[in-house]
């Protein structure tokens, strides 16, 4: 039995009742790890159990206590490569602007269905040329500047 609040604040932190709020954020603290990999899905069910059933943050405190620090196995993400390259931009810019080319010459000798085929060619020209030049400014690697010019360049 308690007589006042001197009596309450001499009880130990780990003997102290615990809320649904602090199970909660150990619950929260198990999917985390479980998310992460750190916690395999049989342990995550069996700790969730025990966190609900705890009643004393000193009973919390051992559900967690035993969770390695990082995800396990954790490594670096490699750098995301486009799938084509900008060679492959430029073959296909090429191959759209000779095919415009063609038909806009077929365009000129009369022919109405070349002259509609080669406006829709010169549009995908334009796409594969702006296309090609997003590939190229995306290629270069981050932080590489193009440098001072080399002595007797500079205009």
């Amino acid at each position: 039995m308690t007589t006042g609040p001197a009596e309450e604040r001499a009880v130990p932190p780990g003997r102290m009742r615990a809320s649904h709020a602090d199970r909660d954020q150990v619950i929260s603290a198990l999917k985390t790890a479980f998310v992460q990999g750190r916690l395999a899905k049989d342990e995550l069910d069996a700790r969730v159990g025990q966190a609900l059933a705890s009643r004393t943050h000193a009973e919390l405190a051992v559900i967690t206590a035993d969770i390695p620090a990082g995800p396990i196995g954790a490594r670096p993400v490699p750098p995301v490569r486009p799938l084509l390259g900008v060679k492959s931009g430029v073959c296909v810019t090429t191959l759209a602007a000779l095919f415009a080319a063609v038909l806009w010459a077929a365009a000129a000798a009369g022919s109405a269905a070349a002259a509609a085929a080669a406006l829709v060619a010169t549009g995908v020209v334009i796409f594969t040329v702006s296309a090609t030049g997003y590939q190229l400014r995306e290629s270069r690697p981050p932080g590489r500047s193009a440098g001072p010019l080399p002595p007797g360049t500079a205009s």
